[in-house]
């Protein structure tokens, strides 16, 4: 990915992060943290990567609602970020998060099966 792709993209993270906390209004969309932008390398498509705070339900409760959004997020950036043309905007989860919290899980069991055997 090109410098130019990197910079549009942390510009977009921040903007978007603005965008879905103080303009939307959709009771749909949750607690919504924009956590990446990926720009292809024409600056055409912009897939953005949230986290959701809650369950599986709001997490597809938030997508429905800023896929409703898009239209709107999208005329936002094109105001706020001075570009040719305004990407399209794919939302989608980032699972990394998810990976984490788990392995971080896992890490902590095995820690407390371990001192379990120590104390016997």
């Amino acid at each position: 990915m090109s410098h130019r792709a990197n910079r549009i993209g942390e510009q977009m993270k921040k903007e978007l992060g603005e965008i879905i906390g103080r303009k939307i209004k959709d009771p749909r969309i949750g607690f919504v943290t924009v956590t990446d932008v990926q720009l292809t390398g024409d600056l055409q498509q912009a897939t953005v990567y949230i986290s959701v705070l809650g369950d599986e339900l709001q997490r597809e409760n938030t997508l429905k609602g800023l896929a409703k959004a898009k239209g709107f997020i999208r005329s936002e950036i094109g105001q706020r970020i001075r570009l040719r043309k305004t990407p399209e905007i794919i939302f989608e989860f980032d699972e990394s998060i998810d990976y984490g919290n788990r392995i971080d899980l896992l890490l902590h069991q095995i820690h407390e099966d371990d001192k379990a055997k120590e104390d016997k």
